[in-house]
């Protein structure tokens, strides 16, 4: 009891705000119940043509938002397009409130979204609400009996004189003339979804807005799902009532049953709908993007089959329905839908994105023929087309040849080897850009690891400051205020498997006061993702785990990311793919290895106290590193993890492993549950007993096998949260200080 006493004492004091010398210490409160360092942002709605922009500004009187015109050159005075004060409902006194809006081409009417709820990942439905400049007043679209917070994805006809949305799985379209509301489709049963997506369509594709007018407004097309044989997967609210209620939506698990996707052509004038006929059986293929080519009655649409490694292009005849192969983008691994699609103005070619060559490029693509050219040869990744130029032949992208921890905005004209980069040689670090229509201005966000962001409106290509926007100027101080750390970024030389040489990215943090010579032995924590999603090893703002980071670093900590082959960086194909029917497998190894080799390199890293800890695919490779690596980790934190990769939904686990029919031996060598049996380090288990996404399901499994195997651990459950685990009161303070602690006793 003394001791236990002791220790919390400890803590409490290591955790209690306080003043070291002429610094401010962090504490969790203040990253994460105060939110003193999250920094704003600076979102602009480009007009489609020119290079004037929208935004939403604070009313002169304090009350509401103005929706203002503004031209960044201040070559014209900012317009107010439509005041708070006629965003005023009939009946009101106050205006409505702005999340964000769209503006109609023509600049007559607005269309304003809010009171919006989290649909799983992103707050998709709500209100919508259209201001009228002609005419005056804003009305609540969804007729007199429409319930709060019912419609998605509200889009203006092209003619300006409807409104289409989607509510209750079921597309409508509103008339602002009549107010007369028109649905196009129908749901027989609970199965069918219309207009929107399914569970995994969301989350793995990034497909929610599932309908699209046609250019002349005569047609909608739109996604139709039949969830009917997919597994429904149940989860358990234990809490909100007085007896527990059921969750229940269909997710199909990896080899299991997808959902039948058609796509649907509602024609206005007639009032039928038809079907277009792709080929292959639909439950076995993903129609995952749809782009209209202007001036014409045909859509392009992008179908990836089942494995992903190919996606063919269709043109489709929206009046007939008939289609036709533009061409097919396959590869040995998977393949990416390209999501940067861009018309020139004829209408008759159109960027693509492919990876065919090694590496990420730019390619032109004939609609009629589907002849490509290559626009952005050499050994270099495009991270972000923004921008072509089809009159002065060249684009504008975002990329980093040199440096894959930073970005940049690069020049290249058609066909050239040669690249121009465009951001200031002191602007190093993360830099991305909003760029507008006629590419001579552009929102640029600036940050780096520790550096809140700046934004500000520039002129191009000349990357001249205008205005700054956004400079983030009390977090900037308040973290000054702190005690100072050093942190660098290096890479790291490991064996590739085969004999060769590997280097892998790496970022170090070091805690104040930090003694290279002085004989101290520092305990190291690592940060990893480690899984073919994303990367840990940026040199950008991150005011979260960056945060939670440096509160270890002022404890004495040693902070270290790596990103191992299969990470989401602008390395190549060879890099990124190189993870394929091997996830938990290489990125475990690569991980291990860097790991060594740096406590290898210094002297003053303590071998006896290595942590490691990650969230969702980063709570995977922790479990990996606990499991497979035991006599290297000390110290595990795995949250939201899937322990078993049999677990996890189709899209996702299928693109990058195949299925578990095709790679039995790659699901189980790389799932964590396969490995348990090994772990002898201190392990840390949290999840959120309402994760839709990686479900509690595996983590009660894993908790089955580590019982069987007699292995001691510690967990918390947290009731009802999602994948993010933030809901309900308090709880992202509760979740980082459970950490802390953990971390600090057992590290």
């Amino acid at each position: 009891m003394r001791l236990h006493s002791a220790i919390c004492l400890i803590l409490f004091l290591l955790l209690t705000p306080c003043v070291q010398g002429q610094h401010e210490s962090l504490t969790v409160d203040r990253i994460f119940r105060d939110g003193q360092f999250n920094a704003s942002s600076y979102s602009v709605n480009w007009m489609p043509s020119g290079g004037r922009f929208f935004v939403k500004r604070k009313a002169s009187n304090g009350t509401g938002n103005d929706i203002v015109l503004v031209d960044p050159l201040g070559k014209q005075k900012d317009e107010i397009l439509i005041p708070a004060s006629g965003l005023i409902p009939q009946g009101k006194t106050q205006p409505i409130e702005i999340e964000s809006f769209q503006v109609f081409s023509d600049n007559t009417k607005v269309l304003i979204f809010n009171n919006t709820q989290r649909v799983w990942r992103y707050n998709t439905r709500g209100d919508y609400w259209v201001a009228d400049l002609q005419n005056g007043g804003v009305r609540k679209l969804g007729g007199p009996a429409a319930q709060p917070a019912t419609l998605m994805f509200a889009k203006f006809s092209p003619d300006g004189k409807s409104v289409a949305y989607v509510r209750d799985r079921n597309i409508f379209i509103e008339s602002l003339v009549s107010g007369e509301i028109r649905q196009i489709t129908e749901t027989p049963n609970e199965f069918i979804i219309n207009g929107t997506s399914d569970w995994v369509y969301e989350e793995e594709l990034d497909l929610r807005d599932g309908f699209a007018w046609s250019d002349d407004g005569q047609q909608i097309v739109f996604w139709r799902f039949d969830t009917s044989d997919v597994g429904l997967f149940t989860m358990v609210n234990n809490t909100d009532e007085l007896y527990p209620r059921l969750i229940q939506f269909q997710y199909p698990k990896v080899g299991t049953t997808n959902s039948s996707v058609s796509i649907g052509i509602f024609q206005l004038d007639s009032g039928r709908t038809s079907y277009v006929d792709f080929p292959g059986d639909p439950r076995e293929h993903y129609p995952a993007k749809l782009d209209w080519i202007p001036g014409s009655s045909e859509f392009l649409m992008q179908r990836l089959n089942r494995l992903q490694n190919v996606n063919t292009v269709y043109a489709v005849d929206a009046a007939s329905g008939q289609f036709r192969i533009v061409f097919a983008d396959k590869g040995d691994a998977w393949v990416d839908v390209a999501e940067q699609i861009q018309f020139t103005s004829s209408g008759k070619q159109f960027t693509f994105i492919s990876e065919r060559d090694g590496w990420q490029h730019v390619y032109l693509v004939d609609v009629a023929t589907g002849d490509q050219k290559l626009l952005t040869p050499g050994a270099f990744d495009i991270v972000q087309l923004y921008r072509i130029d089809l009159e002065n032949g060249y684009c504008l992208f975002q990329a980093s040849p040199d440096d894959s921890t930073s970005r940049y905005l690069y020049k290249q004209a058609f066909g050239s080897p040669e690249l121009q980069r465009l951001t200031p040689a002191d602007q190093q670090g993360w830099n991305d850009y909003s760029v507008s229509a006629d590419g001579m201005t552009a929102v640029h966000t600036h940050s780096r690891m520790g550096v809140p962001p700046t934004v500000q409106t520039i002129t191009l290509p000349d990357h001249q400051t205008v205005k700054v926007e956004e400079d983030n100027a009390e977090v900037k101080q308040r973290v000054e205020a702190l005690a100072g750390i050093t942190q660098e970024f290096v890479q790291l030389t490991i064996d590739d498997g085969s004999g060769g040489d590997l280097q892998i990215d790496t970022s170090l943090m070091f805690p104040p006061e930090f003694d290279a010579a002085g004989g101290s032995k520092y305990p190291i924590l690592v940060y990893v993702y480690g899984e073919p999603w994303g990367t840990t090893v940026t040199d950008r703002w991150d005011s979260r785990n960056y945060m939670w980071h440096r509160l270890l670093c002022e404890h004495g900590y040693i902070i270290a990311s790596f990103d191992n082959r299969g990470a989401r960086c602008p390395r190549g194909v060879a890099w990124r793919k190189a993870i394929y029917k091997k996830i938990g497998i290489i990125n475990a190894s690569d991980q291990a290895a860097a790991l060594r080799e740096l406590l290898d390199r210094h002297s003053y890293l303590d071998r006896e106290r290595v942590g490691i800890w990650g969230w969702s695919g980063g709570g995977s490779s922790t479990l990996n590193a606990m499991f497979q690596y035991a006599d290297l980790y000390n110290v595990g934190v795995s949250v939201a993890p899937v322990p078993d990769q049999r677990y996890y939904d189709t899209i996702y686990q299928e693109r990058y492993m195949q299925t578990p029919q095709l790679n039995a031996e790659g699901f189980r060598n790389g799932s964590p549950i396969s490995h348990a049996q090994n772990l002898k380090g201190k392990l840390l288990l949290i999840h959120g007993t309402g994760d839709d996404n990686c479900h509690y399901q595996t983590m009660e499994l894993l908790i089955n096998k580590l019982i069987a195997e007699d292995k001691q651990f510690e967990m918390m459950a947290y009731p009802n949260r999602s994948h993010s685990i933030r809901e309900y009161e308090n709880t992202t303070p509760h979740l980082r200080r459970l950490m802390t602690d953990f971390v600090l006793e057992h590290l």
